[in-house]
């Protein structure tokens, strides 16, 4: 008897709880509402990302102001959230370009678990989505990271990284799409991010932007 009490007791409270009301600017396009008013000029490259694109703008401002490029990170997001806002923050700016740096945070699970290959589906829209309005998509690995300080219960998150990495290699070579490899150049040899390129080990600071900087302006 005590047992099913408790049961109808969970029952209820799962169903309250799923009838609340959810966040509902869920993707955070207030973050750039604003500022995507504010662009008149098609940028020749919109950089789509989490919090390590976020911090770039911070970071080395010039580096976007002068070659006309777009920053659009938010701190956070896994790729679920921006697959929603890519829309508003991408394709209504019309670039050239828009440079993919994602998934950080779906190992981190930042909005629970996620499998890899759902991950790797929200990059592939993002960039079919891209294609279809005639804007040239570029896919880079996730960066290394071997402790995720926001998360410190998620173990193995390095072996993951790679692991995504590795579909998204693949699947970049197969559509054809240029795949920027930050992972192999700043990685060290616990596949982490060392204190050179990032004081937390997973964002990086100006040395580090240098060199995702020298990276990407190859494939630009």
């Amino acid at each position: 008897m005590k047992r099913n009490i408790l049961t109808v007791m969970a029952i209820l409270i799962a169903a309250v709880a799923y009838a609340q009301p959810q966040v509902g600017d869920w993707a955070k396009f207030d973050r750039y509402h604003e500022a995507n008013k504010e662009v008149t000029t098609a940028p020749r490259v919109v950089f789509m990302g989490d919090s390590i694109t976020d911090f770039w703008v911070n970071a080395d401002p010039d580096f976007f102001t002068s070659n006309n490029f777009l920053g659009r990170g938010i701190s956070g997001q896994t790729t679920s959230h921006m697959l929603v806002r890519f829309r508003r923050d991408v394709i209504d700016h019309h670039p050239e370009y828009v440079v993919i740096l994602a998934g950080t945070n779906d190992v981190a699970k930042n909005l629970g678990e996620i499998a890899p290959e759902n991950s790797l589906g929200n990059i592939i829209s993002m960039c079919e989505i891209a294609r279809a309005n005639n804007i040239k998509p570029i896919i880079c690995s996730i960066l290394p990271c071997n402790f995720f300080y926001w998360r410190p219960e998620v173990k193995g998150q390095e072996k993951d990284i790679i692991a995504l990495n590795v579909l998204l290699k693949e699947y970049a070579e197969s559509a054809d799409i240029p795949y920027v490899d930050y992972h192999s150049v700043m990685k060290d040899e616990k596949d982490g991010l060392p204190k050179k390129y990032a004081d937390d080990g997973c964002h990086p600071n100006k040395e580090g932007y240098e060199v995702m900087k020298k990276v990407v302006l190859e494939y630009l």
